[in-house]
């Protein structure tokens, strides 16, 4: 099968088209057709060398853990789903392919489309986890701080949906969109605890950092506390006695059916900024390490 792959750790140049031997579905396992990937800062930071101390890996390598696509193979031990049937969700590796297995995996409504799907998966497992681990409820303020890249705007709606106001710090451009979405929005940067604490005179219930670029102090008065404070990416998060997530305390594999069951409902959207060929990953991937990206990036495989 055709996959992109790189043989050593560099910049997005290392990244090659190359033909491998299709993966097939074991125990407990079903393998799709790829029809789309999601591109996540975890490929790039993962090719580039950035996490080899902490996740080294076995090259040559292929990227990619979110996929979107129809199954063909269905292990031992599945039940509820054929040969046939459209689904998305996590790769157990090499998702950069035409051809990719899963374990975690839901049904893809017939409105959605193949690249929505495929940029779905790690964010809403990853907005779900946050929200639960800060306690997010009905009546509650939450500020999320990066709220236009794909786990805010995730988060943000499903904070909707749960009942919270949602003020979330994005650049200008930005703003009218995430109002479009329900959010209030507000410009990060310098000043930021005086410009909440207008937009919420009563106070932030929890704070959810999602961009990791210095915030952490801020997010930390505007709540009042540390212990309301929760960061997916900024690595001094222990300094400030932040709570830092990354999945290790477990997974929350139920929210690929949660956003499923949004969006048929017409009450969750994740915007696609723009997608690409399997054979521009590198492209993608560049695009992607630039930040400032409204939605998702997506590869179209077939």
């Amino acid at each position: 099968m055709k996959a992109v792959q790189f043989a050593d750790y560099g910049g997005p140049d290392v990244l090659r088209p190359v033909q491998v031997p299709e993966p097939h579905a074991g125990p407990g396992q079903i393998r799709v057709a790829v029809r789309a990937v999601g591109v996540n800062p975890m490929d790039w930071k993962l090719r580039s060398g950035a996490m080899r101390q902490v996740a080294p890996l076995a090259l040559p390598a292929i990227p990619g853990s979110d996929v979107a696509g129809v199954v063909d193979e269905v292990g031992a031990g599945v039940t509820g789903v054929g040969a046939g049937d459209e689904v998305f969700g996590f790769a157990t590796g090499d998702g950069y392919a035409e051809y990719a297995v899963l374990e975690h995996f839901a049904a893809k409504p017939p409105t959605m489309s193949w690249e929505e799907a495929a940029g779905l998966p790690v964010v809403a497992e990853t907005a779900v986890r946050c929200l639960d681990l800060l306690g997010v409820r009905e009546g509650h303020v939450l500020l999320i701080n990066g709220a236009s890249g794909g786990v805010g705007l995730t988060a943000g709606q499903l904070a909707r949906v749960r009942g919270a106001t949602v003020l979330g710090t994005a650049s200008p451009a930005n703003h009218d969109f995430l109002r479009g979405v329900g959010v209030v929005p507000t410009s990060y940067g310098p000043g930021l605890v005086d410009r909440v604490r207008e937009l919420a005179p009563d106070g932030v219930d929890e704070a959810l950092d999602t961009a990791g670029k210095g915030a952490l102090p801020d997010l930390v008065e505007i709540t009042g506390t540390p212990d309301r404070v929760l960061t997916i990416s900024d690595p001094d998060a222990q300094r400030y006695g932040v709570r830092m997530t990354s999945g290790a305390e477990g997974r929350s594999y139920q929210a690929l059916d949660e956003v499923a069951r949004l969006s048929e409902a017409d009450a969750f959207h994740l915007p696609v900024a723009r997608t690409f060929d399997l054979d521009h990953a590198a492209e993608a991937q560049e695009l992607s390490q630039g930040g400032h990206v409204r939605g998702k990036l997506v590869l179209r495989v077939a």
